[in-house]
This record gives structure tokens, C-alpha cells and sequence, in this order.
């Protein structure tokens, strides 16, 4: 793929299918330790323990209209690219969480891309809450949905005001802390 924040998304749909309710997603920027850490973790149904072991593999899915799953298995290509690793860990009826590590400055890592439209996009659907959490060397940004919709007084933040709202407080944050290259 050719940005981070559509490998964040199939897996953000990848927890919507799982029943997932709260999605936090975290990205690290360390340009000091020329690290790109990237962590989504959800409260969704689990992975069983005998999926997980072949969890990567293109031909393991659990989805019943298709037999192919590529998701994990391109996110895991890219920070193999990148001199990095995809670690995927999950208990069932707890959630699941998947890291991906690379190198930040590898000439073939993709940049993170518009993760404001992915973060928007995950609001689209009334059900989800999302804790997105970036993080440079010296600034970070957080924002949740919880705390949006609590300032807010609604509980569905699927409105084309606030949804813009949303995406241009992300992208405007993120500059300011110098990241989301």
C-alpha cells in the first residue's frame, strides 16, 4: 500500500468486524532512535490462538466471503522492507492489538499518509470510539472520541460539521508537532 494510514485502516475494519467498540491507535516518530512505532489495539471478540500462530499468511482469514486475507500479510511485508517487524498479539473476548515497527528513515517506507481521513472515517460508524495518540520526539497529540462526544452532548459524531471538524483539528495538530510525514 502506498501510505501507513490505509494499512491502519484495514486493520481499524479488520477490529470493526471483530465487534469492536473502542479502537485506540498510537504512532510513535522517533526520529532520535529512527523508529516508526505504530499501535492499534481493540476490545473486539479475539483472534483463537490457532489463527494467531499463522495470523500473516495471505490464505488465513476468518471472513466467510472470501478466502484471502492480505491485510496483515502487506502490513508485515512493509516493516520487513523497512528493517522492521509486525507483532500481532490478541486473547479472545479481551481484543487484539498489532505493532508495526520500521525504520523511520528507510527510503522504502511509505509515509503515514491522510490518517485524518482514516480517524474520520472509523466515525462513520456510530459504534466505534477511537483513541488516536501521535507522538514525535519532543510534542505529541491525543485526541478521543469519548471526551468529543462528552463535550459535544451526542453520542454520534457522524455529522459533516463535525467530521470536518475532526479531520482539520487532526491534520492541524499534527503539524504542529512535526508529524504525519
Amino acid at each position: 500500500m502506498r501510505e501507513i494510514s490505509l494499512h491502519i485502516m484495514d486493520i481499524i475494519e479488520n477490529s470493526i468486524n471483530a465487534n469492536a467498540t473502542l479502537i485506540e491507535l498510537e504512532i510513535k516518530e522517533n526520529i532520535n532512535d529512527n523508529l516508526l512505532i505504530v499501535k492499534i489495539k481493540d476490545n473486539g471478540k479475539g483472534i483463537p490462538q490457532h489463527m494467531l500462530e499463522n495470523i500473516t499468511d495471505p490464505f488465513v482469514t476468518s471472513r466467510t466471503t472470501r478466502r484471502v486475507g492480505l491485510g496483515l500479510s502487506l502490513f508485515e511485508a512493509t516493516c520487513k522492507a523497512c528493517n522492521g517487524f509486525l507483532k500481532v498479539s490478541s486473547e479472545v473476548d479481551k481484543g487484539t492489538e498489532v505493532i508495526a515497527v520500521m525504520q523511520h528513515d528507510h527510503i522504502d517506507r511509505p509515509p503515514i499518509g491522510r490518517i485524518e481521513e482514516t480517524i474520520v472515517s472509523c466515525l462513520l460508524n456510530p459504534n466505534i470510539d477511537v483513541v488516536y495518540t501521535h507522538i514525535t520526539n519532543y510534542k505529541s497529540f491525543s485526541i478521543d472520541t469519548r471526551e468529543v462526544k462528552k463535550i459535544l452532548g451526542f453520542n454520534d459524531l457522524n455529522h459533516p460539521e463535525v467530521l470536518m471538524w475532526m479531520k482539520e483539528y487532526i491534520k492541524d495538530n499534527l503539524k504542529e508537532i512535526g508529524g504525519g510525514a
